[in-house]
């Protein structure tokens, strides 16, 4: 049965973090002694859950996100787009206008913990339940620094030395850390498809896609196969030729004929990517579980370490897809690449061979 969302706020800034607080208002909540923890009969009732999007300014996101926003929309869902990010003065105006609702709240739900904007949000709001709902594979890495009691840092960010940014913004993410710890009178659960092991007190509620099946699909299966891009080179953890690379002897070797780009991949480089390899670059218009359900979508999708190796075989299951990883070769690594980066990598592509039986590919 589905969960009460009443007096609920969720803070996203991706669509994926969109798509991920539905599932998790179509969830019937934590099992505690085997029993879902919220109940409601019938359908859910989401009046009371209000989606605030703190839009961001790249237009492939803010385009998903408009288009997740009607799909929420559609659900029952109060969505309030937010220019958060519109000028110098944005955030005053928006966290000054959210202040009321924060304040209202009984429970608080965010896509991301890295997040400043949502860090400083958080100092307002009195909200005694906290939940975090997956944006990817940052999650892994979220519960684990809650874990070890680290300050939160995003995995690919080289070492450890903190800018002047970071030193002001400091005690904000400090007090947003200690918010997000479970205490005495305040939950935290954390609901993901990702395989995590939270520390004491944090409940882990499975995503396993229910709304996505339920309202998409399932799909024609074309004869290719399909490959999922990655923004790694963007973040500066891969090197460019590398990736090409990659990707062309990847295509040439198992038939893909589409390459479903990531919405942060620079224009740039998916232009060279198609004239070097003549695959098909699409742009989805939403979060690729989404895509990939309605179809068509090939018998196979490969994918190199992603959210998706963890999400896809959820949100394809019993369609006869098969998903595929590919690991990052350390020789593709830049200089610049965070010490980190090769093992939080493995791990996302080790795990979910582990979890779904995913079969490996080299490049």
């Amino acid at each position: 049965m589905p969960r009460d969302t009443s007096a609920t706020v969720a803070f996203v800034e991706s669509p994926v973090q969109l798509l991920n607080v539905l599932e998790w208002a179509h969830s019937p909540g934590p099992l505690l002694d085997g029993v879902p923890a919220q109940q409601r009969p019938g359908a859910p009732d989401l009046s009371g859950l209000t989606v605030v999007v703190l839009s961001p300014t790249d237009p492939m996101s803010r385009g998903q996100l408009r288009r997740m926003a009607e799909l929420a929309r559609d659900a029952g869902v109060q969505v309030r787009w937010e220019e958060a990010r519109g000028g110098l003065t944005a955030p005053l105006h928006t966290i000054g206008g959210l202040t009321p609702m924060l304040r209202r709240a009984d429970r608080i739900v965010m896509g991301d913990p890295f997040s400043r904007y949502v860090q400083l949000l958080l100092t307002v709001a009195r909200a005694g339940d906290l939940v975090v709902v997956d944006d990817g594979t940052a999650t892994m890495e979220f519960v684990s620094q809650l874990a070890r009691g680290e300050r939160l840092v995003r995995w690919h960010r080289r070492g450890s030395r903190s800018g002047a940014r970071d030193l002001l913004f400091a005690p904000v993410s400090a007090a947003a850390r200690r918010r997000l710890t479970p205490a005495r009178r305040r939950g935290v659960e954390v609901f993901s498809a990702m395989p995590i092991e939270a520390p004491e007190g944090v409940v882990v509620t499975p995503n396993t896609f229910g709304w996505t099946r339920a309202n998409f699909g399932p799909p024609r299966l074309t004869k290719g196969a399909d490959l999922v891009g990655t923004s790694l080179v963007e973040t500066g953890v891969v090197d460019p030729e590398s990736y090409l690379a990659a990707v062309g002897l990847l295509a040439r070797t198992h038939g893909v004929t589409r390459y479903f780009a990531h919405r942060r991949e620079s224009a740039e480089k998916l232009h060279t990517l198609h004239a070097r390899t003549g695959l098909e670059v699409v742009r989805p218009d939403l979060p690729l579980e989404l895509i990939a359900r309605r179809g068509p979508v090939g018998r196979t999708i490969l994918s190199f370490p992603s959210t998706v190796v963890h999400t896809l075989p959820l949100a394809l299951a019993g369609t006869g897809v098969s998903v595929v990883v590919c690991d990052i070769d350390p020789k593709w690594l830049t200089d610049n690449a965070s010490p980190r980066a090769q093992g939080f990598l493995d791990g996302v592509t080790g795990t979910a061979r582990k979890a779904h039986g995913l079969a490996t590919v080299a490049a």
